[in-house]
């Protein structure tokens, strides 16, 4: 699977190289203060020794990480892939300082016209690390840096794609529990409408081939517009209205600048469903269900009101069908920022009120 929430390797590499750079500057700054050297001269064998020390540490570390997992696949697990694991880092730190501050004092030569220390000069190992500490040390302390970065960013990257596999598969879930539920109740009552009035079964028919053909569409994909959930949610209160007849009324509220706004699928179903089982069957007169959307600054605000039962006549438990997984979806896929309230409508026409507020993503 790919990590949405990591940059691609390309991108890795690149930060890690101005990272270096800057580093470089870093150094060779604090170094020509506190030497008393020429900030410009050991700003050039600073930056080019930090830089080719990078590329050396980084593709031998790629290099020997891709020879000692050459039995693993591509594509699996890519960034263990690229570690070779801490002793032979070492190794790789080492002999990458030795090529960098090489090449970093040859380029600072060449470009400065100066004569610097060179490794083949020393006449000891003791004296060669010590000439090198000024790399090795870094050099230790940002690998170390940079693999714990990158390593608890590929952990919260993996975290993040447990959770939307998490949310998708609830979300499937509670389609095969939603269609089912509404699919008995159309087909029971299309088989009496045939033998009654043939007209009304085929547009019943009709509403019910369209509400499943959006259904299968909407499960294909992450986020559907608006537009496409509202239309949804109208082929669904179509074949209700056939089952109730004028009991039911219906009212529909979507902005024409709101319709291309993102939003998960079959979100606003279980509270529609809630509304007709628990609040308009329930009543002998029935009642409306009106659903509505609006923006509050960065907001999306969505709505299901229904004038049926009403929370204190019918109570409806705050995990009554549905509700439990709107939460849930909710909270992974928006966390705080996103919440849904079930409370008792606030003016004279009684019943019940459902508002799902979250960010207003556009298409």
């Amino acid at each position: 699977m790919k990590d949405r929430g990591r940059p691609p390797p390309q991108a890795r590499y690149a930060m890690r190289g101005l990272n270096s750079v800057a580093f470089g500057v870093v150094f060779g700054i604090a170094l020509a203060v506190l030497r008393d050297q020429h900030v410009w001269v050991t700003l050039v064998y600073s930056v080019a020794t930090s830089i080719l020390c990078w590329l050396s540490m980084d593709f031998g570390r790629v290099a020997v990480a891709r020879w000692l997992h050459r039995g693993v696949p591509p594509g699996v697990d890519a960034d263990a892939r690229d570690w070779p694991g801490w002793p032979w880092m070492i190794v790789v730190i080492v002999i990458g300082s030795a090529i960098g501050f090489t090449g970093g004092n040859l380029s600072g030569d060449l470009i400065t016209g100066e004569r610097s220390a060179r490794l083949l000069d020393v006449r000891s190992l003791r004296d060669a690390l010590s000439l090198l500490s000024a790399v090795l040390v870094p050099a230790v302390a940002l690998t170390y840096f940079f693999y714990t970065r990158g390593a608890l960013a590929a952990r919260e990257a993996s975290a993040q794609a447990a959770l939307r596999q998490a949310a998708e598969s609830r979300l499937k879930l509670l389609e095969s529990q939603l269609e089912p539920h509404m699919l008995f109740n159309t087909l029971a009552n299309l088989r009496v409408l045939i033998g009654v009035d043939p007209i009304q079964a085929q547009h019943m028919l009709d509403h019910l081939i369209a509400f499943l053909r959006a259904t299968q569409s909407g499960s294909r994909s992450d986020q559907q517009s608006l537009r496409a959930e509202f239309a949804r949610i109208a082929d669904y209160l179509a074949l209700i209205a056939i089952r109730m007849g004028e009991r039911l009324r219906l009212e529909f509220d979507l902005p024409d600048a709101l319709a291309d706004l993102r939003v998960p699928p079959l979100l606003l179903q279980p509270l529609v469903e809630n509304s007709v089982k628990h609040g308009l069957e329930p009543s002998v007169a029935g009642g409306m269900i009106a659903v509505r959307a609006r923006r509050e600054d960065d907001d999306l605000v969505l709505s299901v009101r229904d004038t049926g039962s009403g929370l204190s006549d019918a109570p409806l438990h705050p995990e009554a069908f549905g509700l439990a997984q709107v939460r849930e979806r909710l909270d992974t896929l928006y966390g705080s920022r996103a919440s849904l309230c079930l409370l008792a409508a606030p003016d004279s026409g009684g019943g019940t009120l459902a508002v799902i507020r979250l960010p207003a993503t556009p298409p």
